[in-house]
């Protein structure tokens, strides 16, 4: 039965699409400043792939009936993975700073594993939908899931790209968790992603790291620990008020990502505690509309799919912002709507499409 779509959740992603384009274009100064070349081209990706695609994105997929991501799930998913594989391709992928996770198109970049996240959560949907009688039994339960989180992993870590298998195993656990499955079988696969991080640790030398300065920022301060340190000072400075739009002092010198994973910061050393408040109530609220839309859903696909889209959101943005606080690793993940970051904000205005067209929709 149709209705109208949410609109306090379509308007609260507006209000956060123009505060992150403010907020970016303060932060891109500190960028201009130490490499014109580059703010260019990162200045493009942000408002032309994210922006204005990203607009057109999620206009098209507010028309597209949530059935049809139902019928074509297993499809996508396949070629959300083939295409992230495509990084590894030579001529095609692009490596920076020790990670294989784009893709040149010669006039903009782009990160395909925002089409895996979507992929599957999608996919992840379609199948609990199917086996939602059987998932207390082992075989069609947590065994499936681990799978399914093997493939997407292998796909991820070889790039590398941890934190984004993180946002997808937060987000798994919570399609799985809504679906029904029993809370032993999400201790025990609680405890598989803590023996599998302990391991992944070992194996990959940068994750120990992240986590060792974590712990303590303070043992390389001008090292690892960098970037959470004058992350720290320009949120601290900000104090209640902040210094001013535009007024940040720490953009330009001291924080390494401004317009990337340190934005937080920026924002914060500008508008104060009032300012970051309002941006973590914000998406709070964004968290609390989509998951009301999801107990509305029509059926049980569609519900997951909203579930699946807004953990994804809300919790890649919390990791970015507990990172910037001090109180989670670093993990590079940016800021949705506000970070640089074209292709997660391409995705991230899909993905909003997707539940706008569910909401339209009601249980008969």
């Amino acid at each position: 039965m149709l209705k109208k779509i949410d609109r306090p959740f379509l308007i609260t992603v507006i209000i956060l699409v123009v505060a992150g384009f403010f907020i970016f274009t303060s932060a891109s100064l500190g960028l201009l400043a130490r490499d014109g070349a580059r703010f260019s081209s990162v200045a493009f990706s942000q408002f032309f792939l994210g922006i204005f695609l990203g607009a057109i994105a999620l206009l098209i997929t507010t028309q597209i009936k949530y059935t049809f991501w139902r019928k074509y799930a297993f499809y996508i998913f396949i070629a959300s993975a083939i295409a992230t594989l495509l990084v590894f391709v030579p001529g095609l992928g692009v490596s920076s700073g020790g990670a294989q996770r784009w893709l040149d198109f010669g006039f903009v970049t782009f990160q395909p594993a925002e089409m895996l996240k979507i992929g599957f959560v999608i996919y992840f949907a379609a199948w609990l939908t199917n086996a939602k009688d059987k998932l207390h039994t082992v075989g069609h339960g947590i065994i499936p899931f681990i799978v399914l989180l093997a493939i997407t992993g292998g796909i991820l870590l070889s790039q590398p790209d941890t934190g984004t298998l993180l946002v997808i195993l937060a987000t798994g656990i919570a399609m799985f968790i809504a679906a029904g499955a029993r809370w032993r079988d999400i201790f025990a696969l609680g405890g598989f992603a803590g023996i599998a991080l302990t391991v992944l640790a070992y194996i990959q030398p940068y994750v120990k790291d992240r986590i060792l300065t974590f712990i303590n920022p303070a043992s390389d301060a001008l090292g690892s620990g960098w970037q959470i340190k004058q992350s720290l000072i320009a949120i601290g400075s900000g104090e209640i008020f902040g210094r001013g739009f535009g007024q940040s002092v720490q953009k330009f010198q001291y924080l390494p990502e401004p317009v990337g994973d340190s934005i937080f910061a920026v924002a914060a050393e500008e508008f104060g505690f009032i300012g970051s408040a309002i941006i973590l109530t914000l998406f709070l609220f964004l968290a609390f509309r989509g998951l009301k839309i999801a107990t509305k859903a029509p059926d049980n696909f569609s519900g997951l799919v909203v579930v699946g889209i807004v953990i994804l959101i809300v919790s890649q943005s919390f990791i970015n912002i507990g990172a910037m606080l001090g109180v989670m690793p670093l993990t590079g993940l940016p800021l949705l709507f506000i970070s640089h970051g074209g292709s997660a904000l391409l995705f991230a205005l899909a993905e909003i499409g997707i539940v706008l067209n569910i909401s339209k929709f009601k249980k008969t």
